[in-house]
């Protein structure tokens, strides 16, 4: 009776002292990037005070110079935010799209070896042809605005989930099929309850691949598509031929933060789905 009684005590003290375990881990992670942004940031100041001659300094201004005269100016930053704000839109636009093409076409490819031969091999001249060969045909077929800013997104996003969901769907465990084949389960119920909900953990790290990629694609579509509201990529190309160094590495860190911000997102949307049941679950 007293061995039983001792074993919830017992478990009940290894989660007293998990508890501070994982904190001091976590503690330990956040001391690590702290770490690497110093020396990173120690980095960028040798760089500008030792490498760079002083008649050079202006093209890589030191990091207060950019919170000073960018960062903490409100003239300079708010143009920015209100950039970041349409190219962040222009990304959303495009990932949700590529989401939805992808994840419907690496669940096609799945379910016959015809439809993986007929598809896969257009999926990968996606993505090797160099997307700035193809922007003056995007910009003739939809124009030089938002539409094919969200067409470049798609273009650059769509790869990774359409990989991922096949692989996903294609790693089912086959005696899970043979169960569902004695079951006599219809193609839709063996895709809906048993495919779908295995291929997630897949499907979910190709999103979390694809959220930067998208970020990329509508900063690439800024640039070279600079009809109507401009975005953040608009501005980083009006800095650089004006020689705004400043305002331009601003903007590159706005542009970074906000790419971060997107794939954390992703990251956490992917615990919550899956991490509590499949190991691969979020980012450790």
């Amino acid at each position: 009776m007293s061995a039983a009684l001792s074993l919830p005590a017992s478990a009940a003290a290894r989660r007293r002292v998990g508890v501070p375990r994982a904190l001091a881990a976590r503690g330990s992670r956040g001391w690590v990037g702290l770490l690497a942004l110093a020396a990173g940031i120690g980095i960028w100041y040798a760089v500008t005070y030792l490498v760079l001659s002083p008649e050079r300094r202006f093209l890589l201004p030191a990091p207060d110079r950019v919170l000073a005269e960018s960062l903490f100016v409100p003239a300079h930053l708010d143009p920015m935010l209100t950039a970041l704000g349409v190219t962040a839109r222009v990304a959303a636009t495009g990932f949700v799209l590529a989401a939805v093409i992808g994840v419907a076409l690496g669940a096609l490819m799945s379910q016959a070896w015809w439809l993986e031969r007929a598809i896969f091999p257009y999926a990968v001249v996606l993505q090797v042809v160099p997307i700035l060969a193809i922007t003056p045909l995007l910009g003739l077929w939809f124009g030089f605005s938002t539409t094919s800013r969200v067409a470049v997104c798609v273009m650059i996003a769509l790869f990774p989930i359409i990989t991922n969901t096949h692989f996903g769907f294609r790693s089912v465990d086959p005696g899970l099929h043979e169960l569902f084949t004695l079951g006599r389960a219809s193609r839709l119920a063996r895709v809906v309850r048993l495919e779908l909900p295995a291929a997630l953990p897949s499907i979910l790290a190709g999103l979390r691949i694809s959220s930067g990629q998208a970020v990329i694609g509508a900063i690439i579509g800024d640039m070279f598509f600079a009809q109507g509201r401009p975005g953040i990529g608009t501005l980083m190309d009006d800095y650089r031929a004006q020689l705004r160094s400043t305002d331009l590495i601003a903007a590159i860190i706005l542009a970074a933060a906000f790419g971060v911000v997107v794939f954390a997102a992703c990251s956490v949307m992917s615990t919550m789905a899956v991490g509590r049941w499949h190991s691969a679950g979020g980012a450790r």
